[in-house]
């Protein structure tokens, strides 16, 4: 049995009492195993986990998608109350991320360090491989082609390196995969590299078709050609159960409920469930 929830994101639902926040967090629960993707940007994803009957406190992963705020800042609210996970993370998670915006640059990395990491004993794996089963079932894949050029990365969003601001590419974009009897679920962080990207990567490495796919898709920035490839993309996909949300933007949603037969608006408190 294959359970997967939606512990925070920007809108709420039907569960009536739980936070929401711009920020993402999923629990699977598989086979016995508990893993973690994405934290939030506070620790919010705790306090409504109980509330869907969900006990985080047996995770053996935590895996982050990205390094911005908005994905790793609940994890020292996580370490503060669990402990024993792996923690997984792609290429260059720790580099210092920022956003230029009004003639100055803003902070939209992480809170924590390596060093943080080190004092707290947490073992910590960086994802290099093109897909990596972490459990039975359970994959991490990174370092995605960029085939669909016209999804491209807002340029506001810089790294810091060596004392100077330089683009950024997200190279330490992650993704889940989970196995299903009928497909993939694809978990997604922000798609920072291309949803259509990342995707394609899915089915060429895992050799199997999508059945779901779940999160954000930074579409809310996408114009044009890219957007219009997007939606045409999805809608032609097969994928039975599209649930996108948090950086999707509500425009987009709503066209893509109307030209997707699979679409559904990935909530707060969202659960779906696979034999």
């Amino acid at each position: 049995m294959l359970r997967i929830t939606t512990l925070i994101e920007n809108s709420p639902g039907e569960h009536h009492g739980l936070a929401t926040e711009h920020g993402i967090s999923f629990c699977i629960e598989k086979d016995g195993h508990i893993v973690i993707f994405d934290t939030g940007q506070s620790g919010a994803f705790l306090d409504n986990a109980p509330k869907l009957n969900i006990n985080l406190y047996g995770a053996g992963h935590v895996i982050l998608s990205h390094g911005h705020y908005d994905h790793s800042g609940g994890f020292r609210a996580l370490c503060s109350a669990a402990g024993g996970f792996t923690l997984i993370t792609g290429e260059g998670f720790f580099v210092p991320k920022y956003a230029f915006r009004n003639g100055a640059y803003d902070f939209l990395g992480n809170d924590f360090d390596e060093a943080f990491l080190s004092e707290r004993g947490i073992t910590s794996v960086t994802a290099s491989a093109p897909a990596k089963e972490i459990l039975p079932g359970i994959h991490v894949l990174s370092g995605f082609p960029r085939i669909h050029t016209e999804e491209k990365i807002n340029p506001r969003f810089v790294l810091e390196k060596d004392g100077a601001f330089v683009p950024d590419s997200f190279d330490d974009e992650i993704l889940l995969a989970v196995e299903t009897g009928e497909g993939l679920a694809v978990l997604l962080g922000c798609s920072h590299p291309g949803m259509r990207n990342m995707l394609d990567a899915v089915k060429e490495r895992l050799g199997r078709p999508i059945l779901a796919v779940l999160g954000g898709t930074h579409l809310v920035e996408a114009k044009g050609t890219g957007l219009e490839k997007s939606l045409e993309y999805l809608q032609n996909s097969g994928i039975l159960f599209v649930g996108m949300s948090h950086c999707t933007g509500k425009d987009v949603m709503d066209r893509l409920e109307a030209v997707c037969p699979g679409f559904f608006r990935n909530v707060t408190g969202s659960s779906l469930f696979f034999g």
